[in-house]
């Protein structure tokens, strides 16, 4: 599936949320938010999803598997400078095959898109040590609040 494709079926609901402060010590010389911290803050974000949708040490682990990153794609909008707070949001799609995607979007309190990340992921059989069928069924079979990924429940 294309990324279009993939953003025209994203719901219309609100994603999944967290709140992080940036620290001084994560700014570059510049004085503004290095460029990795911003994945860090995506992955913080899909760290929190995947806990509070049920975990991936429970459920996902039971069954041998974890999810892992195949790519990651950062659009930078904004400079994030020391004190700033942002809300990370992260919310699922899926589609056929082995694959799924995650989106975050870093926002200022005061509303300004300081970037935006769209991820490929994949559900890894962590014996076999290759990616397994239908992600989203088989989070669902882990005990995953699915519609919690999707934006569909909060």
């Amino acid at each position: 599936m294309t990324w279009a494709a993939y953003r025209g079926r994203v719901s219309e609901q609100e994603p999944f949320r967290t709140r992080i402060k940036v620290r001084h010590y994560e700014l570059d010389s510049l004085g503004h938010v290095n460029h990795a911290v911003y994945h860090q803050y995506g992955e913080v974000a899909r760290l929190e999803l995947f806990e509070k949708a049920g975990g991936i040490d429970s459920g996902l682990a039971e069954l041998g598997m974890a999810p892992v990153l195949l790519e990651s794609h950062i659009v930078y909008r904004r400079e994030l400078r020391s004190g700033d707070e942002v809300d990370v949001s992260c919310r699922a799609s899926f589609g056929d095959g082995k694959v799924f995607w995650m989106t975050n979007e870093i926002v200022k309190l005061d509303g300004t898109l300081s970037a935006d990340i769209r991820c490929t992921l994949g559900l890894m059989d962590l014996t076999l040590r290759k990616l397994v069928a239908q992600p989203r069924e088989r989070m669902a079979e882990a005990g995953l609040d699915i519609d919690l990924f999707c934006g569909t429940a909060q």
